[in-house]
């Protein structure tokens, strides 16, 4: 490894292998650990090893689910060559490390990852060409694999709140009531990247007299446990209102209304859809939110031209709705922000993106839910996404 042999304590003076080990400990606190990960960590692990004392590294871990007397898995493949086993001497609940020589003559050194309280995460070997270690050296991969295990606990922990956080919020969002049978839905909820826990985006189906069905997409403002608070506030007020089975714009005032009183409820964009398959109608109205798409039979897209009203929370009501005949095997695709917005972009050629799908002809729900989805390549979007697909069911001809 180039560097390797300048980086390493010099020989000459046990003055200077100290002065050289106190660097490579400095440097070991700013260099693993940037990120609470673990790939990221064991990655610079080896990585640092490497460097400071090793031609070779390898991490293993042993998985959170696997028990103390697990077996191990490599966690960094994409750092330096995996050195040999190291045998039995790193055990579990080995502090010790062990220096021995292969049969081709190369020395591997292994250290247990052990957390503070004695748990063993895994284990980190490093092996030379030739050459043993030394007492510093050996002391460097000591410090760096205890330093390495703290970090590592914090991103098992963190990693479990954040799967705590994350099934609550799609257990929010992915229990929304019954429509009519008559109607075929299809959701989605996806969260923004790794680090992001919940939010406030959501959405809702409501049954209603008559055969008809309200369809119901929201968005909190901000993100975190407070937004997912206030949107849990929103989606049971929206049911009290639309139980009243009022038109969808005078849903939306009434909501309005309710919220406002509480000064300290986040703002919210809001769209409705009351869906009436004996009519073949929908009827919108939207609180600041994004239109809705519908796909047409033949796979082709188009948007829903709505007037928008301010979002909820504000008490400025004015509200009003829209209506449009559903053709058969229409599908409405209501959806928040995340799904389309992408940075430095207007919304308008955001839009037009989303407008131009043409997906494969007779697609349902939930297929146009998948196709958007992997054609907006909203996976990786920066923001949540939630989605609520929905189509008449062809009534049988007499």
């Amino acid at each position: 490894m180039s560097g390797r042999a300048g980086e390493r304590p010099p020989p000459e003076g046990e003055y200077e292998a100290v002065l050289a080990r106190l660097d490579a400990l400095e440097h070991a606190a700013t260099e693993i650990g940037t990120r609470l990960d673990e790939r990221t960590v064991c990655a610079e692990l080896a990585d640092f090893l490497v460097r400071r004392v090793a031609d070779a590294a390898a991490v293993e871990l042993r998985p959170v689910d696997a028990g103390p007397s697990g077996g191990l898995r490599p966690a960094a493949p994409d750092t330096p060559t995996p050195v040999s086993p190291p045998g039995p001497a790193a055990s579990a609940g080995k502090t010790a490390l062990l220096d021995r020589a292969d049969p081709d003559g190369a020395s591997v050194l292994a250290v247990p990852l052990l957390a503070p309280d004695g748990t063993e995460l895994g284990r980190v070997r490093v092996a030379r060409a030739a050459g043993g270690f030394g007492a510093h050296e050996a002391a460097v991969a000591a410090h760096a694999a205890r330093l390495a295990a703290v970090h590592l606990g914090h991103a098992r922990r963190l990693a479990a709140t954040e799967a705590t956080a994350l099934h609550l919020q799609r257990a929010l969002v992915a229990e929304p009531g019954r429509p009519h049978p008559n109607l075929e839905i299809a959701g989605r909820y996806l969260p923004a990247g790794a680090r992001t826990l919940v939010g406030g985006d959501w959405f809702e189906t409501v049954r209603l007299h008559f055969g008809r069905s309200l369809l119901v997409v929201g968005d909190v403002m901000g993100h975190g446990l407070d937004a997912a608070v206030d949107m849990n506030a929103y989606r049971s007020a929206l049911r009290e209102v639309a139980a009243t089975d009022l038109p969808p714009h005078r849903v939306l005032r009434q909501l309005d209304a309710v919220v406002a009183e509480d000064a300290g409820r986040r703002p919210a964009t809001c769209l409705l859809i009351q869906v009436d398959p004996a009519r073949s109608t929908a009827t919108f109205a939207s609180a600041g939110h994004l239109p809705p798409v519908v796909f047409a039979a033949d796979g082709s897209a188009e948007l829903v031209d709505l007037p928008v009203g301010p979002p909820l929370g504000t008490g400025f009501g004015g509200y009003e709705p829209a209506v449009r005949t559903l053709a058969p095997a229409d599908t409405l695709l209501s959806f928040t922000d995340g799904l389309v917005e992408r940075r430095g972009e207007d919304i308008d050629v955001s839009l037009a993106r989303l407008a131009a799908l043409r997906l494969p002809p007779g697609s349902g729900p939930e297929e146009v839910v998948d196709e958007v989805l992997r054609r907006l390549d909203a996976h990786t979007a920066e923001d949540d996404v939630a989605m609520l697909a929905a189509r008449c069911r062809e009534r049988p001809t007499s």
